[in-house]
């Protein structure tokens, strides 16, 4: 167990060098960032693959951790607390060995960074194979006991979604992006987006969609009822910074 552990020291286990860029969250009620996404680069500003390929069952617990605290320092630095903005990490349930004793470093580098536990949310994929649904379970509950929020990312691309949604219960559900793309000419996007955004309604879960890249799209998800939106159309990630949102976006909001 203490090799397992190691990385809870002090995140310095993961011997890769990797940057973390920063993408907007954008409530469109109010054209102002709700959260911004922490996502890895190489430390040059390179695309994730370099750093994700080098991701292994052995390193994969310090690559969890490095991560969390790479983003949360990363984005104090950058102005996070000025913006009243949430901070979206992802997170690995299966580098999760046990959620009370591997959140430790999470909650050290928060406190000592000055960030409110509160104003963290935790996104895992649908697409990663889970080896223990009852542990994810567990994970989820225990953050949510913390004060954290928990969002299920990649909804409608991978394992059985709709199961893991009334078994997780999470706070936050993201559409994958193919469901997104083009879904201003395509009138099933729109009826599957149409249904999930009432679901989420009834169930009080906060429905984002990502990947968008065109003004059309951005105003169909609006007519759907997504009001949280992700993108190029509003901001490229941005290395080490957190990005204004596009003026362009702002202005195509309705009044």
């Amino acid at each position: 167990m203490r090799k397992i552990c190691s990385g809870c020291r002090d995140g310095t286990d993961f011997a890769i060098p990797f940057g973390m860029a920063f993408q907007p969250i954008v409530d469109t009620l109010t054209g102002a960032p709700f959260a911004y996404e922490a996502l890895v680069r190489g430390a040059d500003g390179t695309g994730a693959i370099h750093v994700l390929s080098q991701v292994t069952d052995a390193n994969r617990y310090a690559f969890d951790q490095a991560c969390r605290v790479k983003a949360i320092e990363t984005a104090m630095a950058a102005g996070l607390m000025a913006t009243g903005a949430f901070l979206s990490i992802n997170f690995l349930p299966n580098a999760v060995y046990s959620p009370m004793a591997c959140i430790q470093l999470t909650l050290q580098t928060a406190r000592k960074a000055g960030l409110p536990l509160d104003r963290l949310i935790f996104e895992f994929t649908e697409n990663e194979q889970m080896g223990s649904p009852e542990h994810v379970a567990t994970i989820i509950e225990s953050y949510k006991q913390i004060g954290f929020k928990v969002a299920i990312d990649d909804f409608g691309a991978g394992h059985s979604g709709l199961d893991r949604f009334a078994r997780f219960a999470p706070d936050e559900v993201k559409l994958d992006m193919e469901l997104v793309r083009n879904i201003d000419g395509d009138r099933r996007r729109q009826a599957i987006v149409r249904a999930v955004a009432g679901l989420c309604a009834e169930l009080e879960t906060l429905l984002i969609a990502e990947g968008i890249e065109t003004a059309a799209e951005a105003a169909t998800l609006r007519d759907l009822g997504v009001r949280y939106h992700q993108g190029y159309w509003y901001a490229r990630p941005a290395l080490g910074v957190l990005p204004a949102i596009s003026e362009d976006a702002l202005r195509a909001r309705p009044d």
